[in-house]
């Protein structure tokens, strides 16, 4: 099946928000942090349909990729896929969509992801250096052109 990407609308917001939370929990939950209000918050805070894209997979949709342009640089600021759909490479298509865009415009892509998630490995398998370090986060950057690392799926 093929996946395809749908643009966001406002009325989209709960929605999104579900799958978020859905996507976040065991994570969140696995550091101490899972409040499903705060993240509900935290994604509302920064909504923006024009960069929001839905993963549509068989006609259903199955996760959310919210990326922007910010200081020459691509902010990849969600990537969630819903758990019943992790492990499928949904997010390596998604990644590969957002590095050919990235690497024709020669810019580099930066990603925060939460310190003890599993995505932590997954970014840097796709090319990712870790750049920054807070308490809860770890941001990465993978720079134009960068190849995916061959350690494993």
């Amino acid at each position: 099946m093929t996946l395809h990407f749908e643009p966001a609308q406002l009325r989209d917001a709960e929605e999104l928000v579900a799958l978020r939370i859905a996507a976040m929990r065991p994570s969140l939950e696995r550091v101490g942090r899972f409040d499903p209000q705060r993240a509900r918050a935290r994604f509302l805070e920064h909504f923006t349909p024009a960069c929001t894209q839905h993963l549509v997979l068989a006609g259903r949709r199955v996760g959310v990729v919210v990326l922007r342009q910010d200081d020459g640089q691509w902010l990849l600021e969600h990537l969630y896929v819903h758990p019943d759909h992790q492990g499928q490479g949904l997010g390596a298509a998604v990644l590969a969509e957002v590095f050919m865009q990235a690497d024709a415009q020669g810019l580099p892509v930066r990603v925060t992801a939460l310190r003890g998630s599993r995505s932590n490995h997954f970014y840097q398998r796709h090319g990712f250096e870790l750049v920054q370090e807070s308490e809860w986060d770890l941001v990465y950057v993978r720079r134009p052109g960068t190849p995916r690392k061959v350690d494993g799926p």
